[in-house]
């Protein structure tokens, strides 16, 4: 019983490990889709690829993603690529066998909370002769993009697929799309229910650090009017000038990073207050799509962005953020030194006692975990795969069946052994 719980153990860590996957590093194989590679991480789409569990990319090679990118500006492209992004998996086969040859599916646009109806829906159709057409869910769209070829899948985690032509919905080349110099950070915040922390950051001067960080990249994390009402905020006004300062500015960090981006964090990052010695990090931490902000003091919970358009995003926070250079406690004082009496004579070692220990000699084992940012690994992916998978950070399946022949052979030499 024992062997059995250890073999179920080692095979769930393996198949953790078989089911992550980087879109960006198996794409890296293929250089015809080296623009839609590139523009996954400008828009920091591959972040949100990666957390998915199952998922299925509309990849278009570099003359079709040209059209498409001579014209538009950054935040349009994130919004036409975020059609391609299919929360479901689809392989060839799957295709030719879709009930009723017509369904709807949707897809990584239809979470941002900009797709109102069926805009975030992409109608996939087995049309005649073996032709799968792709369009818009928007009654009325045409299937301007046909499937052409697989480019690679694990199944069941991720399928990459090549399509003909851009798929876009209405409306979606259309929408507005402000510059960065132009985002009124202010007007944003009161739409969405800061006004506190609106009105604090136009009194203070902090403003204008925020708008001098627009163009190369902001993320903002304002806490609600609530947030400041609740149990446990400290007085700001009694705070200096130069602590309010750093504490408006420990909300917001001088890049770009949407939900998907904070979800795969794993290293503190720094904010606007930071500088030299003084930390001023943040930490992340997801489960699920929610995410966690850890300062220190208290954590506080991301709610969905109230602007994302690259290179700026503007958040929501349930709390306001207590960086712990500011609100941390002070160290206990040293305890007072003991009286010092007249020493006692120390008795001669034995010789015994003078022998070291084998213990204490022997040095500590050196850490066996895995160094952070190691690859994770996965299967083999099928005969079309022209890519290596250990170069795409996955397990390769003769490993995999090294791994799985190991433990199956211990614990019949244990067995046997027993016997």
């Amino acid at each position: 019983m024992a062997a059995a719980k250890f073999i179920f153990l080692v095979l769930s860590l393996v198949a953790v490990s078989v089911s992550a996957h980087n879109i960006t590093a198996i794409l890296e194989g293929f250089p015809d889709y080296s623009s839609y590679n590139s523009f996954l991480s400008q828009t920091k789409l591959a972040d949100e690829i990666n957390t998915r569990e199952t998922i299925t990319c509309l990849v278009l090679n570099n003359g079709a993603m040209s059209a498409l990118t001579a014209k538009h500006p950054l935040s349009v492209i994130k919004s036409v690529l975020s059609l391609h992004v299919l929360l479901d998996y689809y392989d060839p086969p799957k295709l030719h066998k879709i009930s009723k040859g017509t369904t709807l599916t949707t897809t990584l646009y239809q979470t941002t909370g900009n797709a109102p109806g069926n805009l975030g829906f992409v109608n996939i159709t087995d049309l005649q002769g073996g032709k799968v057409g792709f369009g818009s869910a928007i009654p009325g769209s045409k299937l301007d993009s046909s499937y052409t070829k697989s480019v690679k899948q694990i199944p069941y985690n991720i399928s990459i697929l090549e399509i003909s032509a851009p798929i876009f919905a209405p409306g979606i080349l259309s929408a507005p799309a402000p510059s960065a110099s132009g985002v009124n950070i202010t007007g944003l915040l009161e739409k969405a229910g800061c006004k506190t922390f609106a009105s604090l950051l136009a009194s203070s001067g902090v403003l204008k650090t925020y708008e001098s960080a627009l163009e190369k990249g902001l993320t903002v994390f304002a806490p609600s009017d609530e947030a400041f009402k609740a149990e446990g905020v400290p007085d700001l006004s009694k705070l200096t000038n130069a602590d309010q300062v750093s504490l408006l500015e420990y909300h917001a960090s001088p890049d770009y990073k949407p939900k998907g981006t904070l979800k795969t964090a794993k290293d503190p990052f720094g904010t606007l207050a930071t500088n030299g010695a003084a930390k001023f990090d943040l930490t992340a931490t997801s489960a699920g799509d929610d995410v966690t902000l850890h300062t220190g003091i208290s954590p506080a919970r991301v709610n969905e962005a109230v602007f994302d358009s690259p290179p700026v995003v503007i958040f929501t926070v349930d709390k306001v953020l207590l960086p712990i250079e500011l609100f941390g406690k002070s160290p206990s004082p040293a305890p007072a030194p003991e009286p010092v009496s007249s020493p006692t004579p120390t008795p001669s070692p034995s010789p015994l006692s003078e022998a070291p220990s084998p213990l204490a000699a022997s040095p500590p084992a050196p850490p066996t975990d895995t160094p952070a940012g190691a690859p994770a690994d996965g299967p083999a992916g099928s005969s079309e795969n022209s890519t290596s998978d250990k170069a795409a950070g996955h397990v390769t399946a003769p490993l995999l069946g090294s791994i799985v022949f190991t433990i199956f052979a211990t614990v019949v030499s244990s067995y046997v052994g027993l016997c």
